[in-house]
């Protein structure tokens, strides 16, 4: 017999943990103050693009496992655990804002059934676990730390069959507890301290981060020796201390937790007396790589005041709709801060953007390439390799590629007159 869960906040954590919960046999109760989003949620349609969980939402509801509510208080009277899945909004120093983990802690306190184990498991600073405590007031719950390792885009395959399961507890049985709602779940499964699990998340993707900067600077090398950057990474990878697994190239990282969680870290050095030169160094080689491959696009055009540049790719990465602190993005209003047209084109992306008010987004990558001096491949989605080249040669104004993700077929683009620039290759 499954367990009696409540899921408070029903974003991208929130709602993969809720549905992935309910497909392994628990009963869920998902809540949020947003009662459109909810209304929606209960007839199975998912605001967010996710690779399956639109379905594994509607597959919890038709089995009655799975239900939303607004609100958490009521969600949480029955609960055995209650996960916060609520925002922690970041400043420029790098800290967390944690009024949003608050207010939820506070709201449940009084409605939790004795015994009850709250778990965080958004990205939260650490020391949280005691910040959490002190805000529910209660000597008879437990509070465990319980982090997300989620990609965007394989959510429900990484919360299914993921690389390990860290939870933090000073309470071995509240540990245990929590530990069981994986049974069904085959992945090592590790214990320790609220704070060591905690640093874990952190320090997991602050790492991933680096490899990213490593490689973007292994390429700048390339191009500066005469190597091909693909060639390095694959001899490079064949090095099982070192793995192929995040070196490929690119326009920089970003998205919603490699940007976060580096800065976070970063605060959290400070605050504690230590200088992270290291990952000061990985953040400004990303801020570098996005102005290189601005740098690229104005060598093609000679100048970008008047140019016209065409986007394709505005997400962060494919197979996903987020466009939170994109390369792309980021490297777009470089481009128009420098006076060029520019043009985009992204599978997700409809109408305006707001954060960008000069792109004008385009409803066809071939309508997005007419009339540009140059065409920039900026997000990674796979129906971009298959595009009609001489198509695209036909509509630009130059045949001219920048691509920032190694994506096209150099050899194709040669033959057909274009002229060509990748990352680290020359």
């Amino acid at each position: 017999m499954g367990s009696r869960i409540a899921v408070i906040g029903t974003g991208y954590v929130g709602l993969t943990t809720g549905a992935c919960f309910a497909h392994l046999g628990h009963d869920v109760v998902c809540a949020d103050v947003d009662e459109a989003k909810i209304e929606r949620l209960r007839s199975g349609e998912v605001p967010i693009l996710e690779s399956g969980l639109e379905e594994m939402v509607r597959e919890g509801l038709r089995s009655g496992r799975l239900r939303f509510v607004v609100g958490a208080a009521g969600a949480v009277r029955d609960a055995e655990f209650a996960y916060l899945c609520v925002p922690t909004p970041q400043g420029l120093d790098g800290s967390a804002d944690l009024s949003y983990i608050e207010a939820a802690a506070r709201e449940i306190a009084p409605h939790l059934p004795p015994a009850a184990v709250v778990v965080n498991k958004s990205t939260v600073p650490v020391g949280s676990t005691r910040f959490v405590e002190q805000a529910l007031g209660r000597s008879d719950v437990f509070v465990v730390s319980n982090p997300e390792f989620l990609r965007e885009g394989s959510a429900v395959t990484d919360f299914l069959h993921p690389d390990r399961i860290i939870i933090g507890s000073d309470d071995q049985s509240a540990a245990i507890r929590v530990a069981a709602l994986y049974l069904d779940v085959p992945a090592p499964l590790m214990v320790t301290d609220p704070a060591s699990a905690e640093t874990i998340k952190y320090a997991s993707n602050a790492f991933l981060a680096t490899k990213l900067s490593f490689v973007n600077a292994i390429a700048a090398v390339c191009e500066a020796v005469g190597a091909d950057v693909n060639d390095v990474v694959l001899g490079m990878g064949y090095d099982k201390r070192i793995g192929h697994e995040f070196l490929k190239p690119g326009p920089g990282w970003g998205g919603s937790c490699f940007p976060k969680d580096s800065r976070a870290l970063l605060y959290l050095a400070k605050e504690a007396g230590y200088h992270f030169d290291l990952l000061e160094g990985v953040i400004s080689v990303n801020h570098e790589q996005f102005e290189r491959v601005v740098e690229k696009i104005r060598r093609m055009v000679g100048t970008l005041e008047g140019s016209t540049v065409a986007v394709w790719g505005l997400t962060f990465k494919a197979n996903t709709d987020d466009l939170r602190e994109s390369p792309s993005l980021e490297i777009v209003g470089r481009l128009l801060d420098s006076g060029a047209v520019v043009r985009g084109y992204d599978p997700t992306v409809r109408g305006p953007l707001d954060q960008l008010p000069g792109l004008q987004v385009c409803d066809d990558p071939y309508a997005a390439c007419g009339g540009a001096d140059v065409l920039a491949v900026l997000t990674e989605w796979d129906e971009f390799k298959w595009l009609d080249l001489d198509k695209v040669g036909e509509q630009l104004r130059h045949r001219q590629v920048v691509d920032g993700r190694n994506l096209l077929d150099r050899s194709a683009l040669a033959r057909r007159g274009f002229r060509y620039e990748g990352i680290g290759r020359t």
